[in-house]
């Protein structure tokens, strides 16, 4: 690690995935800033490869990219139907990914949100649904009917169900195409998904897969078309992710790279927010002198403590698999 390491935490625009705020760690490294930012509620097994993707970034170990831009996908969190229509309308993405199934709405509410999102792409704009695991089979099977019928079309549907054999069964019986993502990024197997015929689409996230390297390995082994994905991150560890998406052989899909404007804040100079529907790739670095005075950026003492104990049980970890 190194002494030029800063906790922030940085409010969002909308709840997403159940938080209001998303906080991390970065630190510079002999080749760069990179990010650490495993999600809350995952324990210290699980979130050890997001420290080795962090580490990958400082050493500035990434592959030659093959491409020098990478087209996104807007993001739309379950909001109601005007603000998923502005989101779409502003992001200027030809894509969209719109969150269903969240706690507490309907799927009224569901296809309220994804006919917003069509009217505004447009009859060639490509809708995706992504419900996090969070739907049965036989729910699951109703409902992506219903919403494919409300998308004119879907392009996939990202994890409808928890468990690897519960995606292979729903994707046996309907027309839309399945994209795993928990079960890869969450699975102690992900190439379950594969030898269970399970999915079409690979979702592949950088941090809790271990890095771009560990990914691209993934990629060529699994067999599967992939779409990259962020795992909201900043703009410092967005540059990984984008690192990934611009050193796959192939890129068949729009990423899910269009997630900084769902901060209200970005620790970069120049966050990372897509232009016509792509970005660049480019490094990117955090302004230090932010993170220390900028309230709307740093973590408070209890939150950097945390942090900082959460880094130490990852590190004592590792000791134990020596």
């Amino acid at each position: 690690m190194t002494d030029r390491m800063h906790v922030f935490s940085l409010p969002m625009t909308t709840r997403f995935r159940g938080i209001t705020e998303r906080e991390g760690l970065v630190f510079e490294g002999a080749g760069g800033w990179a990010e650490w930012s495993p999600f809350l509620d995952y324990g210290t097994p699980e979130i050890e490869p997001w420290l080795r993707c962090a580490e990958e970034a400082a050493a500035g170990d990434w592959p030659t990219p093959v491409r020098e831009i990478v087209p996104v996908n807007a993001t739309v969190p379950a909001v109601g139907p005007e603000r998923a229509h502005e989101i779409v309308t502003r992001s200027g993405c030809a894509t969209a990914k719109v969150k269903v199934a969240d706690p507490g709405q309907s799927l009224a509410d569901d296809i309220a949100r994804v006919e917003a999102v069509r009217d505004a792409l447009g009859p060639a704009g490509r809708v995706r649904i992504d419900v996090n695991g969070l739907w049965a089979v036989d729910e699951a099977i109703a409902a992506i009917r219903v919403l494919d019928s409300a998308a004119g079309g879907l392009e996939y549907v990202e994890q409808p169900c928890p468990t690897v054999e519960e995606l292979a069964e729903v994707r046996r019986k309907v027309a839309v195409p399945i994209a795993a993502d928990e079960s890869i990024r969450r699975a102690a197997d992900p190439y379950r998904v594969r030898d269970l015929e399970a999915a079409d689409v690979a979702v592949l996230k950088v941090q809790p897969l271990g890095g771009v390297r560990a990914c691209l390995r993934i990629a060529e082994d699994i067999g599967l078309p992939c779409v990259v994905s962020s795992a909201l991150e900043t703009s410092v560890g967005m540059a990984a992710v984008i690192a990934l998406a611009a050193a796959l052989p192939e890129l068949p899909y729009a990423c899910g790279l269009g997630t900084i404007s769902m901060f209200t804040e970005d620790i970069a100079a120049a966050p990372l927010l897509p232009s016509g529907g792509v970005l660049p790739v480019l490094p990117v670095s955090p302004v230090p002198e932010r993170l220390i005075a900028d309230p709307r950026l740093r973590a408070a003492p209890e939150r950097t403590e945390f942090w900082q104990r959460r880094l130490a049980d990852v590190l004592a970890y590792r000791e134990t698999l020596r």
